[in-house]
């Protein structure tokens, strides 16, 4: 059985094989469990996340278009956005936007920056030089996982001006870094 196709087990667990359904987990439970433990650093948790993975996968299977994703993609998506989820229901401690330039300033810092150095000071000052709010909604999307909705609660500011203040934060800091594109 392990020499089967990794479609060809996400077929049979959508067929309910029981064969394919205990080749599908051993193939990927070392990688899903290591990515929710890298995520959430609790072991416990870890297990629940990949555990609710696998069964997240079970169910849609028959869904699982090949053209899409590859299956480790896919499996490691729901993963990940499991671990996401676990992360934003574990938050007890609200985060006043006014700090999270001294929260993040270690993230920030060059330190012993060793290769691609230059790179992450580049950055730091890009998202140094935005406006307050730009820079507020950008890090509570990208450092905090926070969606432009909360960001909006948070900051009082309507749903459409978080997420304008999102994507006009990244676009001045792709261009501010030389890159183009979308």
């Amino acid at each position: 059985m392990w020499s089967v196709s990794d479609e060809a087990l996400v077929a049979g667990l959508a067929s309910g094989d029981a064969e394919a359904a205990t080749a599908f987990v051993r193939r990927y439970q070392a990688r899903v469990f290591g990515l929710a433990l890298t995520m959430l650093g609790e072991r416990e948790i870890a297990e629940e996340v990949a555990q609710e993975t696998f069964l997240r996968a079970w169910r849609h299977a028959g869904a699982y278009d090949p053209r899409r994703s590859g299956v480790p993609t896919w499996l490691l998506s729901i993963a990940r956005n499991l671990a996401i989820d676990r992360l934003r229901m574990k938050r007890t401690d609200p985060i006043d936007p006014m700090e999270l330039g001294d929260r993040g300033a270690p993230l920030w810092g060059a330190g012993d920056a060793g290769e691609g150095g230059d790179e992450l000071v580049d950055l730091r000052d890009a998202v140094a030089s935005l406006p307050a709010e730009q820079r507020r909604a950008l890090l509570l999307a990208a450092m905090f996982g926070y969606t432009a909705r909360e960001i909006g609660a948070i900051e009082g500011a309507p749903l459409g001006t978080a997420k304008t203040r999102i994507r006009t934060a990244l676009t001045k800091v792709r261009c501010a870094l030389g890159e183009t594109g979308s």
